[in-house]
């Protein structure tokens, strides 16, 4: 089975937001953007692709023994830190002042057909 490995660099916490880099198989894929406070713990994380109930679409699912699969919590498109509750946004673009992802759509799109291929997906955040 092919496995993808996703790695979340996290940077700084600042302006309630924390702005990170994600790769895939070890190149840089995208920008993400959490908001603090809600942030999941830094983990490994199985990857599920699976439909969400709240955004009606294919979505990736972020579980492990510290965040349940019934939290909901998932990678998703959004520009602000005000756009997640818990959830790992992704953009192709970001602000200097690192408060702000751009290009949301187009990283989710990349970001899904760059999975599906995949028979497993593991996300380790540090």
């Amino acid at each position: 089975m092919n496995k993808a490995l996703l790695a979340l660099k996290r940077g700084k916490p600042a302006h309630g937001c924390i702005l990170g880099e994600l790769s895939l198989n070890g190149n840089f894929f995208c920008y993400t953007l959490e908001r603090i406070g809600v942030a999941i713990p830094a983990d490994t994380y199985q990857v599920l692709l699976n439909q969400s109930p709240k955004f009606r679409k294919l979505m990736p699912l972020l579980v492990s023994e510290k965040v349940p699969a019934k939290w909901g919590v998932r990678m998703h498109t959004g520009t602000t830190a005000k756009d997640s509750d818990a959830c790992v946004l992704v953009g192709l673009a970001k602000l200097p002042c690192h408060t702000k992802i751009y290009k949301s759509q187009e990283a989710f799109e990349k970001l899904m057909g760059a999975l599906l291929p995949f028979g497993a997906i593991e996300l380790t955040i540090a």
